[in-house]
């Protein structure tokens, strides 16, 4: 590799001119400083990042990790995390935990070997402690889709809870008095709360969760599991079959249509079907599908922000936990409407409105 040495040298130019070639060129006449830009292309001379790095002392990198980089919901997030970052002259590194304690343990120490201005991070547990070990070492950290418990701890999260509930109260109010929730592993903060949501709507028309909610846990949130899910739903008695699903991500609401297509059901008629995060094909699919949207791109430009904000001034970064409100967005596979049966409204209850 040609050096900055062999730059100077054939440009007939000092060091420090060549320096400020590249990173002051406004300081450097213009005759001198095309003269030595026409000598590095011609050289193929790229300068040394990790030397300038370790010279001024400061990373360019911030690391990004998700729980799965295969879903556009982390694809959105990223844009934002990208545009503020680029913005800044910084570099993103995206590293899939793929919901895996071990993977994300992995990354992180390659993040902190590798001295990263800042972590954005969806953990997969609630245990902190490898992230207060990373601002030890003067890394800052953002809960990115994760509402942060610590006062000291940065996030940018979405009330999911309240997702959750706006999507039960949809499906009751359609009369649906069986609902199937297709969720991920309680470990992971989202699925909890989004589960938690389905409980308190059901429980403010006057009925019980146990009797109308039935879980099917899977262990991942993807369309091969939405779409395994399909068979325990259809094992339930017929009697006892919901009429209803509600999927913790648009991932499993996929899986979920397929299996049912390919089993020869019909969305909505047989069954009504909800999603989560509102990606870009919900509304695409041959029965566009009702989800719960998310201000995904905005998710990842605040908490690129408040990452930006916490590393470049560490004396006066104000600790923010931002909470952004989720939106129902009505769609056709949960159009079909049933008779509600009276016990789904309560004595001195608001009745369900569709």
């Amino acid at each position: 590799m040609p050096s900055i040495r062999e730059v100077a040298e054939r440009a007939g130019v000092s060091l420090g001119t060549v320096s400020n070639v590249l990173n002051h060129p406004e300081l450097v006449a213009e005759e001198t400083r095309q003269r030595v830009q026409r000598i590095i292309d011609e050289l193929g001379f790229v300068r040394n990042g990790s030397a300038r790095q370790l010279r001024a002392g400061r990373s360019l990198y911030i690391g990004l990790v998700v729980l799965d980089v295969a879903n556009p919901f982390f694809t959105e997030v990223a844009r934002g995390v990208e545009d503020v970052a680029s913005e800044a002259g910084y570099v993103v590194i995206l590293c899939n935990s793929d919901d895996s304690p071990e993977r994300e343990a992995h990354y992180l120490r390659v993040l902190e070997e590798q001295r990263a201005h800042g972590v954005l991070i969806t953990p997969v547990l609630d245990d902190h402690t490898h992230l207060y070990r990373l601002r030890k070492r003067g890394i800052s950290v953002v809960l990115l889709d994760r509402p942060s418990r610590q006062s000291d701890l940065c996030s940018v999260a979405v009330d999911d809870v309240h997702g959750g509930e706006l999507a039960a109260e949809h499906l009751l109010a359609q009369g649906h008095e069986r609902i199937a929730f297709v969720n991920g592993p309680h470990s992971i903060r989202q699925c909890a709360d989004r589960l938690e949501g389905v409980q308190r709507a059901v429980r403010a028309v006057g009925a019980d969760p146990a009797q109308v909610v039935l879980e099917v846990a899977r262990p991942f949130l993807n369309a091969r599991e939405g779409e395994r899910a399909v068979e325990q739903i259809l094992s339930v008695s017929e009697a006892e079959r919901p009429t209803a699903i509600f999927c913790a991500n648009d991932l499993l609401a996929l899986g979920v249509m397929r299996g049912l297509t390919r089993r020869g059901f019909a969305i909505p008629r047989d069954f009504a079907l909800v999603g989560y995060d509102d990606v870009d094909f919900a509304g695409m699919l041959s029965t566009p599908l009702t989800s719960v949207r998310q201000p995904k791109y905005q998710l990842g430009r605040s908490a690129a922000e408040l990452l930006l904000d916490e590393a470049d001034h560490p004396t006066t970064h104000e600790h923010r936990q931002l909470t952004y409100q989720p939106e129902l967005i009505v769609r056709e596979s949960s159009s079909y409407r049933r008779p509600r049966r009276p016990y789904f409204t309560r004595p001195n209850a608001s009745p369900i409105s569709p």
